[in-house]
């Protein structure tokens, strides 16, 4: 499995949203080296910065910084194992 699919697989399993779009940006950041020992797609398949647009009733009656931290803690062992970046556009429904 790699890395996106287990980032969707994480997030459906935290979550349960109603609309979940990952995507990798690892190639828009080729040759980026990121704290001198993480390089940003060298060759190595990428696989180090996500976009993630997310809508979930979990995160209803929560801030931005909430969600922010909720997400990052459910993909915690992603970010252990060399996942440099995550944009996030996250919402409850109707927003």
């Amino acid at each position: 499995m790699n890395r996106k699919d287990r980032i969707e697989a994480a997030l459906r399993a935290a979550f349960s949203p109603q609309h979940l779009d990952v995507r990798d940006d690892s190639a828009r950041h080729a040759g980026h080296a990121h704290r001198m020992t993480q390089p940003g797609h060298a060759g190595d398949g990428g696989q180090t910065h996500y976009s993630v647009a997310m809508t979930s009733a979990a995160f209803t009656g929560m801030n931005r910084v909430a969600r922010s931290r909720a997400v990052h803690e459910a993909l915690a062992a992603e970010f252990a194992d060399g996942l440099h970046a995550l944009g996030l556009t996250l919402a409850a429904p109707g927003e």
